[in-house]
């Protein structure tokens, strides 16, 4: 269970905007976000999120730092309210709510570069953590101005994976990985938490000059997950892979 002490240490400064349709999943969402952002504004729709958005902005000179949408909201959906933000501003964090019959929506949303999904009906563990990741990122990239990069994505206590040696490790002890395994933790790995469908992991392998079908992915990350430690290869039903990486708080 996540600490909500550890939580606030990233959070309590920062700003959110909830944009759902639903208007009891609205009010009793944003009451449990009130506990940990300094400011909590919420959206009935797409259209009523922009003005929001544009109003924050002008009393504030600055965005709000997440954004967390709905993706089937009536006047204006999360896939076209996403386009909107990053057309104002690119560099927006964005978390999108979606249900698995809400797939064919979501791969508009990755190809926008979204990176980060909670499944509904909302699993608030798995809300906390998406938010505790992403403020985490925010706090990085705020620190100096510049962006911190590792090469080591962290996916257990004793598990991590070495971006720069490709290598994974578990207790200096190195897990063997095939050449094609490798590619495939690199890819994941580029952007923790993003879903990759599998038409970009099959581009992936093209630009390589390697031959990867959707069957074969499939059979990869079967051999993958069997290396790593528990959860942290989550397949997304229709939609991709994402790699989970370990928090420890």
């Amino acid at each position: 269970m996540l600490n909500s002490k550890e939580i606030l240490k990233y959070t309590e400064n920062l700003s959110i905007l909830f944009v759902e349709d639903h208007d009891e999943l609205r009010e009793n969402t944003a009451e449990i976000l009130k506990n940990f952002f300094y400011q909590v504004d919420s959206a009935k729709d797409g259209v009523d999120a922009l003005k929001s958005y544009e109003k924050y902005h002008k009393e504030n000179l600055k965005y709000y730092d997440l954004v967390l949408s709905d993706i089937l909201m009536p006047n204006l959906n999360g896939v076209e309210l996403t386009s909107k933000i990053y057309e104002i501003n690119p560099a927006q964090f964005l978390i999108i709510l979606s249900a698995y019959d809400e797939s064919k929506y979501l791969l508009p949303l990755l190809n926008l570069g979204i990176e980060q999904f909670i499944k509904k009906p909302i699993d608030y563990q798995e809300l906390l953590r998406v938010l505790l990741d992403s403020s985490k990122k925010l706090q990085e990239n705020s620190l100096d101005g510049k962006v911190t990069v590792t090469t080591k994505i962290h996916l257990s206590h004793s598990v991590f994976f070495d971006k720069f040696n490709s290598s994974l490790n578990d207790n200096k002890k190195i897990i063997s990985l095939t050449k094609y395994e490798i590619i495939l933790l690199q890819l994941l790995s580029d952007k923790s938490a993003k879903i990759y469908s599998n038409e970009e992991i099959r581009n992936h392998y093209e630009v390589l000059e390697e031959n990867l079908d959707i069957q074969n992915i499939r059979k990869l990350v079967s051999k993958l997950r069997k290396k790593l430690p528990k959860d942290s290869l989550e397949s997304i039903y229709g939609i991709g892979y994402r790699i989970i990486p370990f928090m420890d708080i």
